[in-house]
């Protein structure tokens, strides 16, 4: 199962889902807002991409945090990731095999090949 994590007013999730649909790829839609994400898939993300690929930095979420907010999502990214999903960088795309953080019409492509 393809799924897509994101945030429904996200340009780049809609561009995403958009290219989704174009390419015939079935998907999940999970609104990170609106339904949250769990500890466990948070870790597993984090695993995966690293702490620099999951925390949002341009987000203005992290531009309104104070230098003591910034240093507890750096210390413990993922318990600052429950309370603020806006500091996901998104989209967050799962396929059977890989897990991939932004949008890229070529990633994409690359990472679902023959995943559908």
């Amino acid at each position: 199962m393809i799924r897509i994590y994101g945030i429904a007013s996200c340009d780049t999730c809609r561009k995403a889902r958009q290219w989704l649909s174009s390419a015939g790829i079935e998907h999940e839609w999970i609104d990170v807002r609106a339904d949250g994400v769990a500890r466990e898939r948070l870790e597993q993300w984090r695993q995966a991409l690293g702490d620099g690929a999951l925390l949002n930095k341009r987000s203005k979420t992290w531009r309104d945090f104070d230098t003591q907010q910034r240093e507890a999502a750096e210390a413990d990214p993922v318990t600052v990731l429950i309370e603020h999903p806006t500091l996901i960088k998104r989209p967050i795309l799962e396929t059977p095999t890989d897990t991939l953080a932004g949008f890229s019409a070529a990633r994409y492509e690359a990472a679902l090949a023959g995943a559908d």
